[in-house]
């Protein structure tokens, strides 16, 4: 028994006695599992090797780098303070080609972005920002170099803002090489969310420096309306090489270049109605049904999205590696749809960081449009086009975004969509408190955003205040755009972006002298002054806002156009102060407070009040204030009377393309003219009276114009063909290409045979020849037209005429002295094709196209070509805006869309027996309306009011 004490002592180098342990406690416990847990079992049981610890590591990182994905796209979009004094610099300043001088612009009438200022003010900025805006002659001292510029009451602006533009993506001239605008494809179809058009700039596209000497300064740049959903949209300053080594580079172009990617605004372009609707086949239940497919998709992964960074916020509070790594490999890609890079845009347009602007016309597809917002919870920045939106003011104010209407001032007609286009529209959408934006759409020369200003003007015209016409190109877009902190006003702290204009911004023909980007000017002082040669300083001196369009009360003009219908008979026209009348010279013009007493369309009086008052006696009285008589206009046009829509042939008479070229088979307007249709009020509310139109045809062509009556009152069988046969028509260049004419040099060959063929013969192949008949030829080039110059030496009897003429300019001389005249279509044209590539821009940037056509002394009127003849009503403001430049007088301007044009084409038209339209307001300006016109071959009434129907 006394054998374990003895064996203790056997040991006495041990020095110590042994004793029991205590029992292990509970906290020692735990810490033991955790120690376990966390230690041993990850090293032992679980084996991690150091390759697996790096890739613990590994799995850290990608959880940190998932983390920080979730912070971006759950951040809310940027939203940048009020701009003030000092509160920013330019982003896209640098000191190499950027603004390095002060600039002083003293003594200006300034439009800040929101209200014309009430007294004159100077502007100074420096290195791209607009330092100051103080009462004229406040303005403090400057260090350094100052350059200062005595504007002497001159308008300003902000530079204009642009919010649907095509230019970079689609470069002049156009290509198919260089078309980069649609993303359409049978493999992704008509959603297509995840391009960029961003990825098709071209920093080098010369329509930039043409719009920026329109004074747009900044423009969105959108993919096409191909697609239900187009890519994302890229916002571009005006101003190409403008980075440190003056290259071609597209992120020095851009709006935010300087500011970090993550903080940089995003724009989705979608489109509804007929546009994806003819690409892909399918109904609009069809592409609503694509788009709401695929925004339930983005909305699940949006769901994924949120749910995996709250797990993953979890796990990485845990710190606990084992698990880290386990979530890690436990959830794919599809599980947290983090960098879902194909939805990625759509999941920002539903977290409000990308703005969504929708190509849509109708009210229905604005409607469908607001409904599928609502369903899936994303916000409209703007409605493009919306040429319908004025029918549903109220339902797009209720939808409570604040959706801005994008649209045209004019520009309609051209396909169903666009049919109901109104002249009002910008007045009823702000009457209801409906955001207006105009916008170019630029591409064609007819939406060439050099003159986005003019759609401006034109919204005034029909009643949109000055401050809200002005905004609608400056504060409006940017503010849509959520850009409104650094452009669309001339504010302090503001990007310096300034226009200063040679006259009223909203005036006709405006244009600017001056064009600052971030504080450059981008326009060459010598070529603008050049450009404004021929203008009279009266017209520089513009200032005053032009006038509205007078509004008769309906009961008035029932009653007044009620006595005209029933009676045909006398009138006295009080109040005239100018009349056109006369075919002598602007000296022989009468002029101030005369009456004109009109007898069965015969005036038998004109002169003061007094000496017509025994002829005025049973008379209806039209009193006026500034009444102004002209002859009625000439129109020229590609479709009226033939083609109503003009995409949609069935609509009219159609358009032939294969020609035999036999004279027994050419094709004759006059046997396909309907007489009736939007066009025609358009024309009437422009005192278009007469018109000229070709058969519709593709290829070089051979059909016969007819001239016809405008007035609405008259059939083919009463009238309203004043002359069957005008002019035989033929087109050279691309134009003319078609089957049997497949090159330029075959359709001057064809056109040489038939001449030499026919000259003697009596079929209209042989009145061509002789000069019996005028032969029209539509043509741009002037490589082409050197060829029809040629073509006239040689077959001297022919009355050879151009219509279109881009090119003419450039050999004015030489068409002076072969006698051939001009129809022009280009004074404000552009160089958006190969074959116009060298055509006259126009002021600033060179002379215009009129100004050197009369200079050299060849006789041309104007013409508006273009879709769905929606420009008529402007004739007489495109001659005024042609005259100011070439320095013609008013009744040079008039003449251009009247005698000219008659005298070109040989028309019947005696001057005793002409049409003439009496004006209210000077229709060489803005804001004149017809009151009355007569017709010369029946003394009728041919049109009362017509603005009001």
């Amino acid at each position: 028994m006394c054998e374990p004490l003895l064996h203790a002592h056997s040991h006495p180098q041990h020095g110590r006695r042994y004793r029991p342990k205590a029992p292990i406690s509970v906290i020692t416990l735990i810490l033991l599992v955790l120690v376990l847990q966390f230690v041993v079992l990850p090293r032992y049981v679980y084996q991690i090797s150091p390759s697996e610890a790096k890739l613990s590591q590994f799995h850290l990182a990608r959880l940190e780098a998932g983390l920080q994905k979730c912070a971006e796209i759950s951040a809310p979009p940027k939203r940048y303070p009020v701009t003030s004094a000092g509160s920013r610099l330019n982003p896209r300043w640098n000191p190499f080609t950027g603004q390095n001088d002060t600039v002083v612009l003293k003594n200006v009438k300034l439009f800040d972005g929101e209200t014309v200022l009430p007294h004159k003010v100077d502007v100074v900025f420096k290195k791209g920002i607009i330092e100051s805006v103080e009462i004229a002659g406040k303005s403090k001292s400057f260090d350094g170099v100052v350059k200062v510029l005595n504007l002497n009451g001159r308008y300003v602006t902000p530079g204009l803002v642009d919010l649907h533009s095509h230019h970079l993506a689609l470069a002049w001239p156009l290509l198919a090489a260089t078309d980069d605008t649609n993303e359409v494809n049978s493999e992704m179809g008509p959603v297509t969310p995840q391009v960029r058009i961003l990825d098709s700039i071209k920093a080098y596209d010369m329509a930039t420096a043409i719009i920026a000497s329109g004074g747009v300064t900044t423009s969105l740049i959108l993919p096409g309306s191909a697609n239900i959903m187009g890519g994302e949209a890229v916002l571009v300053k005006n101003a190409l090489r403008s980075g440190e080594n003056s290259e071609e580079v597209v992120e020095e172009i851009l709006l935010e270049h300087g500011i970090p990617v993550s903080h940089r605004r995003r724009f989705m372009k979608m489109a509804c109605g007929e546009n994806p609707r003819r690409v892909y086949k399918h109904t609009r239940m069809g592409n609503a049904w694509y788009f709401r497919k695929h925004m339930e998709r983005a909305k699940e992964l949006m769901r994924k999205q949120d749910a995996w960074c709250l797990q993953a916020a979890a796990v990485k509070e845990a710190r606990n590696a084992a698990a880290i790594s386990s979530f890690m490999e436990s959830t794919s890609k599809e599980d947290s749809a983090i960098d879902y890079l194909e939805y990625d845009s759509s999941i920002g347009m539903l977290r409000g960081k990308v703005g969504v602007n929708i190509h849509c016309y109708e009210t229905e597809d604005i409607w469908d449009m607001i409904q599928h917002s609502k369903e899936f919870g994303f916000r409209i920045q703007a409605f493009h086009h919306a040429l319908e939106a004025w029918k549903v003011p109220e339902m797009i104010k209720d939808s409570g975004d604040n959706i801005t209407i994008a649209t045209f001032a004019e520009f309609g007609l051209f396909k169903k969509e666009a049919y109901d286009a109104n002249l009002w529209a910008g007045k009823f959408l702000a009457e209801h408190g409906v955001p207006v934006a105009y916008k170019s759409d630029h591409v064609e020369s007819e939406t060439n955003a050099k003159y986005l200003i003019y759609q401006a003007a034109t919204a005034h015209s029909f009643h949109l205040s000055e401050e809200l016409a002005l905004q609608s190109v400056t504060s409006v877009p940017a503010r849509s755009l959520e850009i409104d902190h650094r452009v669309g006003y001339a504010r302090a702290g503001y990007d310096a972006d300034l226009v200063v204009w040679d006259s009223h911004p909203l005036s006709i023909g405006a244009t600017a002298l001056n064009v600052f980007v971030d504080g450059k000017d981008v326009l060459d002082a010598k070529k603008t002054e050049e450009s404004l040669a021929n203008v009279d300083s009266q017209d520089l001196r513009s200032l005053e806002p032009p006038l509205m369009r007078p509004i008769v009360a309906t009961d008035v003009k029932e009653k007044l156009c009620n006595e005209v219908e029933m009676k045909r008979a006398k009138f006295t026209i009080t109040g005239i102060q100018r009349s056109y009348l006369s075919a002598d010279s602007e000296s022989t013009m009468r002029y101030g407070g005369l009456t004109m007493v009109v007898d069965h369309g015969k005036i038998i009086c004109f002169d003061s009040a007094d000496r017509c008052a025994s002829s005025s006696t049973d008379s209806t009285t039209i009193s006026l204030k500034n009444g102004h008589v002209l002859p009625g206009l000439t129109a020229v046009s590609t479709s009226l009377g033939l083609q109503e829509i003009a995409s949609d042939l069935s609509t009219g008479d159609g358009e032939f393309r294969h020609s035999s070229l036999d004279p027994n088979e050419t094709v004759y307007a006059k046997y396909g003219v309907h007489l009736d249709g939007k066009a025609f009020s358009r024309a009437r509310i422009g005192g278009v009276t007469q018109a000229v139109t070709a058969p519709l045809y593709q290829g070089f062509g051979d059909g016969v114009s007819v001239g016809i009556n405008t007035s609405g009152k008259k059939t083919i069988l009463d009238g309203g063909i004043f002359q069957d046969d005008v002019a035989l028509h033929f087109s050279v260049g691309q134009g003319g290409k078609g089957d049997s004419l497949s090159t330029i040099s075959s359709e001057i060959g064809k056109l040489r045979q038939i001449l030499s063929e026919n000259a003697g013969k009596d079929n209209i192949y042989g009145k061509a020849a002789g000069g019996i008949c005028p032969l029209v030829v539509h043509v741009q080039n002037e490589y082409d037209i050197m060829q029809l110059v040629k073509i006239k030496q040689d077959f001297s009897a022919i009355d050879l005429v151009l219509f279109g003429g881009a090119g003419a300019p450039l050999v004015a001389n030489e068409l002076a002295a072969a006698k051939i005249s001009v129809i022009l279509t280009t004074n404000r044209g552009a160089q958006e094709t190969f074959e116009k590539r060298n055509a006259l821009p126009g002021p600033p940037l060179s002379r215009s196209p009129a100004a050197v056509l009369a200079e050299a002394g060849v006789l041309f009127g104007l013409a508006i070509p273009g879709e769905g003849d929606s420009h008529l009503h402007n004739l007489h403001l495109e001659a005024s805006w042609a005259a100011k430049y070439a320095g013609l007088s008013s009744k040079e301007a008039i003449n251009l869309v009247s005698r000219n044009i008659e005298q070109i084409l040989g028309l019947d038209v005696n001057e005793e027996s002409r049409d003439f339209v009496v004006f209210e307001g000077n229709p060489l300006q803005f804001g004149a309306s017809v009151v009355i016109a007569f017709d010369g071959q029946d003394g009728g009434v041919s049109l009362c009011w017509p603005e009001s129907n």
